[in-house]
């Protein structure tokens, strides 16, 4: 039998985008009279949680938002970070997702130009296509084995007075042995108005090779890339509403009112859903 950490773990991974800190105070009320502690046992699950979605937190005293993620980690540490844009280090809060003790560090890597150049390009494209948030950032750091160089861009909309929230994640490894690109693209929404919808999506990007070895010819592939897989969710979601999601209004009813689901036992389903008057 799955113990209360396991089944705890697994709502904090299915945790919406900008939503953690709702699923950790539900936690904390449904479990609080049987394991006061369990907050404390959940930190590999937060941890896990932060770094796989991107998590953006805003550093003490500075005004843009940097990544959490498991390249720029710092090594043999399991809450401090480090931001190759501001050469800066940090604690990070896993349970919280409040960030701490930020002071001068530089990462010693032997991709340090190259990883300028693509902070440089990514700079530019980051605010020509993504929207401005307040839970917004990317990264450029080397990975653990410092053989290649992780670029990872993330940006949050959360509104929960609209009942809705999604994120953006791009990961992208470059491999300057052979100049080649490869990663994932994962997006998220949730929309939970009087129901409870969500998208989950993920492209993978196998290895492709980079016309270049500079910032500026990564980054034109990355964007390549983002929006190739932009245009296809577009084309799908379209398609989607075309056929299936169509073939599914001609059941609803014709009264173009929403459905009161807490009314739902006293409807005659037969006659309603076809628009007959109630005898």
């Amino acid at each position: 039998m799955a113990s209360t950490v396991d089944i705890t773990s697994s709502f904090i991974q299915g945790a919406p985008p900008g939503e953690l800190q709702d699923v950790v105070k539900d936690i904390q009320i449904l479990a609080s009279d049987n394991d006061p502690s369990l907050t404390a046992k959940l930190k590999p699950a937060f941890q896990k949680y932060n770094e796989e979605q991107l998590v953006a937190v805003k550093l003490p005293g500075a005004s843009d938002h940097v990544l959490i993620s498991s390249y720029n980690r710092v090594p043999s540490s399991t809450n401090k970070y480090y931001d190759t844009a501001s050469s800066t280090s940090f604690d990070f809060d896993h349970s919280t997702s409040k960030a701490s003790n930020s002071q001068s560090y530089t990462h010693d890597t032997q991709h340090t130009s190259l990883i300028q150049s693509i902070l440089k390009s990514l700079s530019t494209h980051f605010a020509e296509h993504y929207p401005p948030s307040s839970s917004s950032a990317f990264s450029v750091s080397a990975t653990p084995q410092d053989d290649q160089v992780a670029i990872l861009l993330s940006t949050t909309k959360s509104s929960p007075k609209n009942f809705i929230s999604g994120r953006w994640r791009s990961t992208f490894l470059y491999d300057p042995s052979n100049s080649s690109l490869q990663g994932s693209i994962n997006v998220h929404v949730h929309y939970y108005e009087d129901g409870n919808v969500a998208l989950t999506t993920t492209k993978k990007i196998q290895s492709v090779t980079v016309d270049g070895s500079d910032g500026a010819s990564i980054i034109r592939k990355v964007a390549a890339i983002e929006k190739q897989y932009q245009e296809e969710v577009n084309r799908t979601l379209v398609a989607l509403n075309e056929t299936s999601f169509k073939a599914l209004r001609r059941q609803l009813p014709v009264t173009r009112q929403k459905l009161e689901w807490e009314k739902i036992r006293g409807y005659g389903l037969g006659g309603d859903l076809r628009g007959e008057a109630k005898r």
